[in-house]
């Protein structure tokens, strides 16, 4: 249970820095920090749902355009991920990831959280041996 609040939080801190870095990505609600901390976790666990149920049949589905693109389709289905995300939690709840376009927002935000995530889990792993 540790370990996976650990990687909530983590995906969720790398998230808000995404946020941070790129316009047009932002997270929607909450009057208080408090809140917003709450929204960003919550946020951060859809995103792993996301992840860990939709992208292998995604990856699955695009294997001819991996190919193709000699995998540079990753950051596409990434941007697909946080879209979905977005939809799931900012079109239905009224809080959580906004995303203003995809191409150009999603893209740029796929790109930065493969960067950010990277980086954290280098910093994160020693901390877990």
């Amino acid at each position: 249970m540790a370990a996976f609040v650990v990687r909530a939080a983590v995906t969720g801190f790398a998230l808000w820095v995404v946020t941070r870095v790129v316009h047009g990505l932002s997270f929607v609600g909450g009057d208080t920090r408090l809140q917003r901390i709450g929204i960003i976790f919550v946020v951060a666990v859809v995103f792993g749902l996301v992840n860990a149920f939709i992208k292998p049949v995604v990856q699955i589905l695009s294997i001819p355009l991996y190919i193709l693109t000699l995998g540079l389709f990753h950051i596409v289905v990434n941007a697909l991920m946080l879209w979905i995300t977005a939809r799931i939690t900012a079109d239905t709840t009224h809080w959580g990831l906004a995303i203003d376009h995809f191409w150009w927002t999603a893209i740029k935000a796929a790109i930065v959280l493969s960067i950010v995530s990277w980086f954290l889990s280098l910093v994160v792993r020693p901390a877990r041996r």
